[in-house]
């Protein structure tokens, strides 16, 4: 016997600009199921959790889109995680932040405007001038597959180096595609550990946060007047979760 299980298709923030032709994502949408029993398993995994892929295992199941998970922006992922908990447990997200209690309707996040002047369509690269250095660079915005090569290789330096910290510049080594026209690897790395001026860094990671796409996931604590994040974990999509 099949059973049929609905499904909702929801709106990228990147709307698809990044991927080539052809591509299940171009269109700027993708499709996913609600989360089953299925998806609790996946949830109550302590060997998912241990090693940290519980989300990534439960995004990729409820996705129903024929589409190499490595593909997708980091953005993008957010957005159907988002997806992903409204259909499975509802909108409303109650956490703990500083010792108070907030309250999130997830349904009310947007994603963030995207200026797609800054977009050429199909194509995953843009660029911008270093303002202190005037040095001309192109990046790419990172997917879940470049997340998971960061990770191993910061994993791989922390074996070396024990006291070693490089996530920032490792990151930029695989985002920054050429300096100056040049795009042999060497050539970038030795750039961005030798020749990166702290000034044209944080210029850069400003430009970045203004123009990736992503999901607007900022909220208001009852406390404060300032903006913070939301706080995503297993409790995310579980509330009630403990883990034994």
């Amino acid at each position: 016997m099949s059973f049929t299980l609905p499904t909702e298709t929801i709106e990228l923030p990147s709307k698809g600009l990044v991927y080539p032709e052809g591509h299940p994502l171009s269109n700027g949408t993708i499709e996913i199921k609600y989360m089953t029993a299925k998806e609790e398993d996946i949830l109550t995994n302590t060997n998912y959790i241990t090693d940290g892929t519980v989300l990534d295992r439960l995004i990729k199941s409820v996705v129903v889109t024929k589409v190499n998970f490595d593909d997708i922006l980091l953005g993008d992922k957010n957005a159907i995680m988002i997806a992903a908990r409204i259909l499975g447990y509802g909108a409303e997200y109650k956490f703990e932040y500083k010792g108070k209690e907030e309250v999130v309707d997830l349904s009310t996040l947007e994603n963030k405007p995207l200026d797609e002047s800054l977009f050429q369509k199909g194509k995953n690269e843009f660029e911008f001038t270093l303002p202190s250095s005037g040095n001309n660079i192109t990046f790419k915005l990172l997917t879940h597959g470049d997340e998971n090569k960061i990770a191993q290789e910061l994993k791989g330096l922390k074996k070396i180096n024990k006291d070693s910290s490089p996530e920032l510049t490792t990151r930029l080594k695989y985002m920054i595609t050429s300096i100056n026209g040049d795009s042999d690897g060497k050539t970038i790395r030795e750039f961005i550990d030798q020749a990166f001026l702290a000034r044209d860094a944080r210029a850069f990671r400003e430009h970045l946060t203004q123009m990736q796409p992503d999901v607007d996931l900022s909220f208001f604590p009852s406390i404060g007047t300032e903006p913070a994040t939301l706080p995503i974990g297993i409790s995310f999509f579980w509330p009630d979760f403990k883990l034994r």
